[in-house]
């Protein structure tokens, strides 16, 4: 174990179908074998108790089974020691946000550092993007029929593909950059070890090409579902064609959040596993494997957050943009969104910067130390995490 992301090997854990690594207790001896010398007088009952480990002088309690600390006297709950952000035991939701904003407050410095930088920087491409390379919208003809009207919505559907395209890539890389950095601080300060920006980023760059990789691989993979899901649909083209669409879309987006929330833990293993794509996607898979509908539940409320972080940062600075840039709600309605002048795309940029710069580390924390928790729940990993923190009680190596 040392204090690098990856905290054990890939393949060694329990959920690998192993169970090595941590001690049982041993069968008992009766009399008769090699260890049967018990004294033939024993306490009377009711006349011992067990060792106390409060009052001054006590010694620290000896881990108990599994290497954990026990608490007070015998049987109590183990200790959940507390080197960095999080307990290391298995956590609730709320410990897995509070975490997250734990980890902001600690390393704001690194924190702040990485997402501003990469906000300002995405967010000026954006805008430069949709000022200068974006093609202006197609007219649009309201008594158009037949004919003119299926290709004048044919046009639109392409402009409006094209005009999103660039920043939604844009905005894709810049969450991959922040997602490998912020992974590798959330990782030490769950240990409560210190971290800088230049260590982050030597940590995380080596595994960039393969945490785009497969992004990449499961944007083709949700492109892929909704295809096959609007295709038959689409092809036949009458009512029925409609219908079955309707059905074949409702059916798609169903296998589709499936196969996210099964693969969404992914990123972290890649990351700080050091494993490849395809095995990263194996790795997800049988961390959430019994507990898709609790890793659901916490993906949902953390993007109903996010979504009101951006409703309330939103919403003020788009309404500031369309007052002070000339005719900007009138020329919106009119001209489309290429029609904003300069005051309103830097005004709205510094606040879709702002919305960045809080919701990058809140997504990241949350699925980084929701990967922790799962693999501390399966695999025991609060017991590695313990020793690389250096307490006291796990350093016996078993």
């Amino acid at each position: 174990m040392n204090d690098t992301p990856g905290w054990a090997s890939p393949g060694s854990a329990p959920s690998d179908g192993q169970e090595t690594g941590i001690p049982r207790p041993s069968e008992p001896v009766d009399s008769s074998g090699p260890a049967g010398n018990w004294s033939s007088t024993q306490p009377p009952a009711g006349q011992w108790s067990p060792p106390s480990s409060t009052g001054p002088g006590a010694p620290p309690p000896a881990p108990g089974w599994g290497g954990r600390p026990q608490g007070p006297g015998w049987g109590g709950r183990p200790h959940a020691a507390k080197p960095g952000v999080i307990p290391l035991r298995p956590l609730g939701v709320g410990e897995i946000l509070d975490g997250t904003v734990s980890t902001m407050r600690a390393h704001w410095r690194t924190v702040l550092g990485i997402t501003l930088t990469v906000a300002v920087i995405a967010q000026t491409a954006i805008i430069l993007v949709q000022r200068y390379l974006l093609p202006d919208p197609p007219s649009i003809d309201a008594n158009a029929t037949g004919p003119e009207a299926l290709r004048q919505t044919a046009d639109s559907l392409q402009f409006n593909l094209m005009n999103s395209a660039p920043p939604l890539l844009i905005t894709m890389l810049a969450t991959i950059f922040t997602t490998a950095v912020l992974t590798v601080v959330i990782s030490r300060s769950v240990i409560g070890r210190p971290v800088t920006l230049s260590d982050a980023w030597a940590e995380a760059r080596p595994r960039l090409l393969p945490l785009l990789g497969l992004t990449l691989l499961l944007a083709v993979m949700a492109a892929a579902i909704m295809t096959a899901g609007l295709l038959p649909g689409l092809l036949l083209g009458d009512t029925a064609g409609v219908g079955l669409a309707f059905l074949g879309l409702l059916a798609a987006c169903v296998v589709l959040v499936w196969l996210m929330i099964r693969f969404c833990l992914a990123s972290p293993a890649l990351m700080l596993e050091r494993q490849s794509i395809t095995a990263s996607m194996r790795r997800s898979a049988k961390l959430v494997r019994g507990a898709w509908w609790r890793t659901f539940g916490i993906l949902v409320l953390t993007s109903l957050l996010t979504f009101i972080v951006t409703l309330m940062i939103g919403i003020p600075f788009g309404t500031i943009a369309l007052f002070v840039d000339d005719g900007g709600l009138n020329a919106f309605l009119t001209d489309g969104a290429n029609s904003f002048g300069w005051p309103f795309l830097i005004i709205s940029g510094i606040g879709d910067v702002v919305i960045a710069t809080i919701t990058y580390p809140l997504s990241a924390g949350v699925m980084a130390l929701l990967y922790v928790d799962q693999r501390i729940r399966r695999e025991a990993l609060d017991l590695d995490l313990a020793r690389a923190a250096g307490l006291p009680g796990y350093d016996n190596g078993s």
